[in-house]
């Protein structure tokens, strides 16, 4: 059984690697982001998050009136 967990945990390790700027240009293009439109999901979020009356996480301060 040790043998296994040693196994997982060297697995593990090796996917662990830092990545050099001059290796970011692929994960650095606009198809590799989250959203196609960072300020429409910006304002998205303030709209749904203000009539929710609830923050969502994202450290902002406010609550349900919409107000920053």
């Amino acid at each position: 059984m040790k043998c296994i967990w040693l196994f997982v945990c060297l697995l593990t390790l090796a996917g662990c690697q830092a990545v050099a700027p001059w290796e970011r240009e692929v994960l650095a293009k606009d198809e590799m982001s989250w959203t196609s439109d960072p300020l429409g999901q910006t304002l998205e979020q303030q709209v749904h998050f203000s009539k929710e009356a609830a923050s969502g996480g994202l450290g902002s301060a406010g609550g349900g009136c919409g107000c920053n």
